[in-house]
Parts: structure tokens; C-alpha cells; sequence
């Protein structure tokens, strides 16, 4: 069992961002699913306690439960809801990482749930068609989430195919259009509250890759924070800095730091070409040198 254990704990660590994430959805649905077995044979429920990492379409409720627009999102009803998913993300996340950094995956993961639950909310209580179901309405699931993903990697690369089981290959913009298409026509249908957040993810991934062709990262907050977080929880000692010196220090200064500015001209003039032309001006190099260049 330690070595299982072990093993997953590696995996998890080397794993992309993506694979990450489908981690933690998996262990909150195992651990969840687990303890509400193990209750029922003792004929006990933890429901009212899931609820609260739910989301509630009623604003009152969240007032008192606030952190469920974030808990949300990785909770799932049953495994076929946590399977869909996950099987999504694995394969966008993958996509999305080809033209877009880690850190970028991880912010727009959050940002897709945040819009997708605040439309959520916003919906359920301006619209008189969902205001008898407000009160006992929840929303779970990281749905939201993975279109989010979907739509902003359609928008960066429209044209990239996808070969899809029974229909052939089809353009990822076109596999964009028909998801949120169906999420718009089954607004009032029964699992509306799905198909609203669907639409709010979508809208954020749009929103997202938009901001960074202009040379803005509206996820930059939301990396912030998470990165605080976790320094806070980090009980690694920091390492000393160390001074390297070289012989012939003068000349090697001189070199390294001459190569450094013809990097960060060479960057700075492929940021300022893609404010001007769009993303899909750019050359393979410049897009190649433009990723490398968000990883440092």
C-alpha cells in the first residue's frame, strides 16, 4: 500500500498540469464517494455537508458558504459526470498546453469555474423561468471548467483537427461552435444549470485568449494567489544563493549578458508583432520562442 501510494505521489509530481488537476478530481470523487458509503451502512448521510461544497443557485445560501464558487468545481455526482470531464481535460489540456504555459492551464481551470458559477447564480435569480427551483438548486462539477479550456485553445489554434469517433476529422472551432451551440439550446432543459455555467466557461476562454493576443493575462491574479498559497504550506528551506565566478570574469559577463539582451529583443519584438498582427503572424520559431520565453 506505502508503495502504491509512493508510486501516485510521483506520478502527481512529474505529471503536466493537466494530469494534475485530473488528480485531485479523482481523489476528491474516490474520498467523497468512499465516506458516503461507508456512512450508509450505518445508515448515516454526509449530504448536508457535500452541500456546502456545492454551489447554491440561491444568493442567500452562498452568502453563507462563499467558498463553494471554488469547491465546486471538483466535485461530481457520480462517475460517468467525473469520467466525461476528465476524459475532456485530458485531451484539451493537452492541446491547450501546445500553445499556451502550465501556469496559464492552471489560472483559466479557476477562472472558467468562477464565471461558470457566477452565471450560474446570475441566471437562477434574474430569470423568472428558474425562480421556483432557485432554493434547492445546486451546481457541481468541473464542466465549466474544461469548456473554458475548449474555447480558448479553438480560439488560438480555430483550424487544428480533430478526428472524432464516427464523424472524421473536424476543426477544433467547429467542435467549439457545436458545444456551446447545444449548451444555448438547452437552456430551460433539465440540467439548465449545466448548460448556463457550460456557456460562462466558454465565454472565459474566449475572453482569456482575446486579453492575451493583446498582451494581457487575465489569469495573472489568479497564479498570484495560488502561488502565495502554496508558499505558505511549503515548509521547504530556501536554498542559498550562490556566486559563481569564472576565470577571464570580465569576458564571460560580458557574453552572457549580451546574450540575454538579444533574447529580450528578440521577445520583445515578436510581443510587440503580435499586438499589431495577432498570433497567427507569428512564425513557428517566434511561437516556439514566445512559449520557452512564458516558461522562464
Amino acid at each position: 500500500m506505502a508503495t502504491i501510494i509512493t508510486d501516485l505521489k510521483d506520478s502527481f509530481r512529474r505529471g503536466s498540469i493537466y494530469i494534475q488537476l485530473i488528480y485531485i478530481n479523482a481523489g476528491v470523487f474516490i474520498l467523497t464517494t468512499l465516506a458516503e458509503v461507508i456512512l450508509q451502512l450505518f445508515n448515516r448521510s454526509l449530504g448536508n455537508v457535500f452541500e456546502c461544497l456545492e454551489l447554491p443557485a440561491s444568493l442567500s445560501r452562498f452568502i453563507v458558504q462563499p467558498w463553494s464558487i471554488l469547491t465546486y468545481m471538483f466535485m461530481h455526482a457520480n462517475i460517468w459526470h467525473i469520467l466525461f470531464n476528465m476524459l475532456w481535460l485530458y485531451w484539451f489540456g493537452a492541446l491547450f498546453l501546445d500553445t499556451f504555459s502550465a501556469k496559464h492551464l492552471r489560472g483559466i481551470y479557476i477562472l472558467g469555474g468562477i464565471c461558470g458559477g457566477v452565471l450560474y447564480m446570475a441566471a437562477y435569480n434574474i430569470f423568472p423561468y428558474f425562480q421556483p427551483m432557485t432554493e434547492y438548486s445546486f451546481l457541481l462539477g468541473a464542466s465549466a471548467s474544461v469548456l473554458d479550456i475548449v474555447a480558448a485553445a479553438a480560439y488560438r489554434e480555430p483550424n487544428y483537427p480533430i478526428r472524432l469517433f464516427l464523424f472524421g476529422v473536424m476543426r477544433l472551432k467547429y467542435l467549439a461552435l457545436i458545444v456551446i451551440g447545444t449548451d444555448l439550446l438547452f437552456i430551460t432543459a433539465s440540467n439548465a444549470g449545466g448548460h448556463i455555467a457550460h456557456l460562462g466557461g466558454a465565454l472565459a476562454g474566449l475572453w482569456f485568449a482575446a486579453s492575451l493576443n493583446k498582451g494581457t493575462d487575465i489569469t495573472a491574479w489568479i497564479n498570484k494567489t495560488l502561488d502565495a498559497i502554496t508558499s505558505l504550506f511549503s515548509f521547504k528551506p530556501r536554498k542559498p544563493k550562490m556566486k559563481v565566478r569564472y576565470g577571464n570574469g570580465k569576458q564571460k559577463d560580458y557574453d552572457y549578458n549580451a546574450r540575454k539582451k538579444a533574447q529580450s529583443d528578440e521577445i520583445d519584438r515578436i510581443l510587440d508583432k503580435l499586438k499589431k498582427s495577432g498570433y497567427e503572424s507569428l512564425t513557428t520559431e517566434e511561437k516556439k520562442n514566445l512559449f520557452d520565453a512564458s516558461k522562464r
